[in-house]
């Protein structure tokens, strides 16, 4: 439990997003380890302990946003387009001045705040976990491809909202 503790929350409050608070995540990161605790005998020892945890720890923060605003979610796999490229491989510029980046870290907290829950946690999972796309999939309850989408779409739409919102790095 110590071990994951603060990933747990971490994701289960990118999945909350501007919906929830410090404490739900708590809560709601407390009842995901009873849930795993009482389920230890049904963990697939072939599998990850941290995918299967954190897709229990998905799993309950949709079920506590369904709970309290009945937002829509869409099916998996809807509007998969295959051929959209990966680009996990471009690597983010440097950002040497504290001042752009703890603004940056702002705009981008708040970009992360608009996206789809699912998108937020997929993002999370990847970036922020580092885990692979099979990982990130499994957590999630989807296709590979589908976590793939995910990730690429939330990308997209996070630059689409950080131009929109003026933010621009400063020239060195």
């Amino acid at each position: 439990m110590r071990r994951y503790q603060r990933p747990v929350i971490s994701l289960i409050s990118r999945v909350l997003g501007a919906r929830g608070d410090r404490a739900l995540a708590e809560d709601l990161a407390q009842e995901t380890f009873v849930k795993a605790y009482l389920k230890l005998s049904g963990f697939d020892s072939s599998r990850r302990l941290s995918s299967w945890l954190f897709r229990i720890a998905h799993n309950t923060a949709v079920d506590a946003l369904r709970r309290r605003s009945r937002v829509p979610t869409a099916p998996a796999g809807e509007g998969l387009d295959p051929s959209e490229p990966d680009a996990d491989h471009l690597a983010a510029p440097a950002l040497p001045d504290p001042v752009e980046t703890e603004a940056l870290g702002h705009a981008l907290e708040e970009a992360m705040a608009q996206l789809r829950p699912e998108y937020r946690a997929a993002v999370m999972l990847r970036y922020e976990e580092g885990l692979p796309f099979e990982d990130v999939a499994h957590v999630l309850g989807v296709p590979d491809a589908t976590a793939r989408s995910y990730v690429h779409r939330a990308r997209k739409q996070l630059a689409a909202r950080l131009a929109e919102g003026g933010w621009q790095p400063s020239k060195a």
